[in-house]
């Protein structure tokens, strides 16, 4: 059953990326950016990273993906207009994806490692999200209550220069 939601994820991830390219709007490509970084989350979970998929999520899909829509709208960045399309570019990426493509199948095929399953993983006597989440939550309480209310004050900042005035 993993497998098949590694797979699964793994797909989306790629079609989210390729959207991240396609879209003209610049909020539409923060998005896809978000929906990329989730799927990317959910591929650490079956692989039994919950913790770096916690810390994807965090880190990336919240923070960075939530000042990169805040600077996108303070600049207020307007959808880029259509262009013509270079047919010989756009014919050679096809080619090159292709190749890139075709050679990435033929190393996976061709590779013994492939044949043979995986051996299961050992089984940590430490819970790390535990350790991780009692530390921040005792020792390191403060710190962590200073940078939640600095975010808080940036957020709050940024809605106000970004603003538009009314007349």
């Amino acid at each position: 059953m993993l497998n098949v939601a590694f797979w699964i994820f793994t797909f989306l991830m790629v079609f989210f990326a390729v959207m991240v390219i396609a879209h003209r709007n610049p909020v539409s490509n923060a998005l896809s950016l978000v929906m990329a970084f989730l799927c990317l989350a959910a591929l650490f979970f079956t692989l039994d990273a919950g913790f770096i998929g916690i810390i994807q999520i965090l880190v990336y899909a919240g923070a960075v993906m939530v000042l990169f829509l805040f600077i996108i709208m303070l600049l207020d960045l307007k959808t880029e207009r259509g262009r013509r399309i270079n047919s010989s570019l756009f014919f050679g990426g096809l080619l090159m994806s292709g190749a890139m493509a075709y050679l990435v199948a033929a190393v996976v095929l061709r590779s013994k490692i492939s044949e043979r399953p995986l051996p299961p993983l050992a089984v940590a006597k430490i819970d790390d999200v535990r350790e991780v989440g009692m530390a921040l939550f005792t020792a390191h309480n403060l710190p962590f209550q200073v940078i939640g209310v600095l975010l808080l004050a940036a957020t709050v900042g940024v809605v106000l220069l970004s603003r538009k005035e009314i007349r």
